[in-house]
């Protein structure tokens, strides 16, 4: 048996094209989106539709990931101050662009499980953790918090959120993290997925990584109204995907709570940020 599972794509189409094109070649018996196919980038809808067709003509599946669960709350949940607004404009971009194929995005499932030829090989899979799609386990995740994270009785945890492959055991459980196929915070800018492979009584695990055309992705961000459409928050999300580091929780700690407060303004904080940053 053979799996591929890719995750993090964020509306980067030349990635997922080159992605997609790699798994297809390696012909699995089963391909498994670990969610945030959106958001972050210029190609939400485009990305949208392409995994539509490879579900409808290859049977590819889908697990919800924290932006996909972002976009469905967007119609119901608006930014409460205007402040707000400014800085989650990216997102409403986003919403905005894929709002009429938004069905294509319901009733994904937060956790998949398939398995190999006897009851120990169960394989778990999902954006983040048990906890929820936005805990990610990292290095610093608590004891008390690897209980509620993990699965009982599993072969294998299948994982993603972070941006950073990895491979790992904890309280036992090997844990495979397949990284992103999109926008990376490894520092290394290839994207990456995952292909497992049962045999001889046990599952294989390999991380590919894979270079895909940057020249056009970035030109897409810039191109398709992302960076002039998304507010200025979208200049750190490119910086982001061009560094394959992350920022924005730096962003967040150090610079966003003087914009909420009314203390510093938008556009100004995000240049000082990026010249510290960039």
């Amino acid at each position: 048996m053979k799996v591929a599972i890719f995750s993090d794509v964020q509306a980067n189409l030349p990635a997922m094209q080159m992605a997609a094109t790699q798994m297809l070649a390696w012909r699995p018996d089963l391909v498994i989106m670990a969610g945030d196919l959106v958001n972050r980038g210029p190609s939400s809808l485009a990305c949208v539709e392409y995994f539509d067709e490879l579900r409808r003509y290859h049977g590819w599946l889908p697990v919800m990931g924290n932006h996909e669960s972002w976009m469905l709350r967007c119609a119901n949940s608006p930014p409460k101050t205007g402040m707000e607004e400014v800085l989650q404009r990216f997102a409403a971009w986003t919403y905005q662009q894929i709002q009429p194929r938004m069905s294509a995005l319901e009733n994904w499932p937060d956790h998949l499980c398939f398995h190999g030829d006897h009851e120990q090989s169960w394989v778990h899979v999902t954006h983040a953790s048990m906890i929820s799609n936005r805990f990610g386990i990292t290095a610093n995740i608590t004891e008390e918090q690897i209980h509620d994270a993990l699965p009982p009785d599993i072969a294998l945890f299948v994982t993603a959120h972070t941006h950073r492959p990895m491979h790992s055991i904890l309280n036992g459980v090997p844990i495979l993290n397949v990284g992103s196929v999109g926008s990376p915070f490894d520092g290394d800018v290839r994207g990456s997925y995952a292909r497992l492979e049962w045999r001889s009584g046990c599952w294989h695990s390999e991380i590919v990584r894979f270079d895909y055309d940057r020249v056009q992705a970035e030109r897409d961000f810039w191109e398709l109204g992302f960076i002039d459409g998304g507010g200025p928050v979208a200049r750190i999300l490119f910086e982001e995907w061009r560094q394959a580091r992350p920022l924005m929780s730096r962003w967040r700690n150090n610079y966003e709570p003087a914009v909420l407060a009314g203390e510093r303004d938008a556009n100004a904080a995000v240049t000082a940020f990026l010249a510290e940053h960039g």
